[in-house]
């Protein structure tokens, strides 16, 4: 079967690729390979129509500049290219994370996922400065919340350094599926994943949340966090830039979120907050 490659230039790039590759992927997108640029998107030539790309709206939105080139390529194998693509990353001499086709390394947390299409390699900047804030922060017996899990590598690190109960939460099937089969592929335990939003999070407290997700959700969906944080929990959030850190500060103060740091990799930045 031959496919459609679509190759997407998107400004901004974030949120704009995230909200692209969502929507794109609700239409029967089937895979995605994020550029310097933007986005380049396949789908099964037989599976496309030329009103199909009317269903996606951030096409139409005036707060992105997104424009396209399309071909038709020959049949790929997807799980060859990945795997020409997809390098092992090492966190601080600490942590790895790799394929089932790598070689073990010598790294006190190692993990293995196959990403498809889901985010979370370790590869973009955001998942590298969260994983750089799991391994500088005590889990031992805690209660965690991984929203947005993407491949669940988070949540998965977390159980690796000792938490006692993990919720990995995705809005994506696709997400939610890849972080299943990973959290199984690590033999996870003590991690449950579930398909939703911040509405799953009704009723339910935690010691420390992480959230790698989106500038606009993230404000959006503060103040829930804020309501399923305990007293004294942590607070990791990611997926916007340093320019965006005076909103994200003034949203978590409103609800009682403290400033404590940030890190900061390619213009993009991972901070932290305690509640109370």
């Amino acid at each position: 079967m031959n496919y459609l490659e679509f190759s997407f230039e998107v400004k901004p790039l974030q949120p704009g690729c995230e909200i692209l590759i969502a929507e794109l992927g609700a239409i029967g997108f089937e895979s995605f390979v994020e550029t310097q640029v933007g986005v380049d998107a396949y789908i099964p030539s037989p599976d496309f129509n030329e009103n199909l790309l009317e269903q996606v709206r951030i096409l139409d939105s005036p707060e992105f500049q997104i424009s396209f080139e399309r071909k038709e390529i020959e049949q790929v194998n997807w799980n060859e290219e990945w795997e020409k693509n997809f390098q092992p990353i090492l966190v601080d001499n600490t942590c790895s994370v790799r394929a089932p086709f790598h070689s073990k390394p010598d790294a006190r947390y190692d993990i293995v996922i196959e990403p498809k299409m889901s985010f979370g390699t370790g590869h973009h900047a955001t998942t590298y400065l969260m994983i750089k804030f799991l391994l500088e922060t005590d889990l031992q017996g805690k209660n965690v919340l991984d929203m947005g899990c993407g491949t669940g590598v988070l949540g998965i690190l977390a159980e690796l350094k000792g938490a006692s109960k993990i919720t990995a939460i995705d809005i994506d099937n696709w997400s939610y599926l890849n972080a299943l089969e990973n959290a199984e592929r690590n033999a996870c335990s003590k991690m449950q994943v579930f398909e939703g939003g911040a509405e799953l999070l009704k009723g339910r407290s935690f010691d420390v949340i992480i959230a790698n997700i989106n500038r606009n959700i993230l404000l959006e969906d503060m103040k829930v966090y804020a309501e399923s944080l305990d007293h004294g929990g942590e607070l990791f959030l990611s997926g916007f830039y340093k320019e965006d850190i005076p909103a994200i500060e003034e949203e978590c103060e409103r609800h009682g979120l403290n400033f404590v740091t940030y890190k900061e990799r390619e213009r993009w930045v991972a901070a932290k907050f305690v509640m109370g």
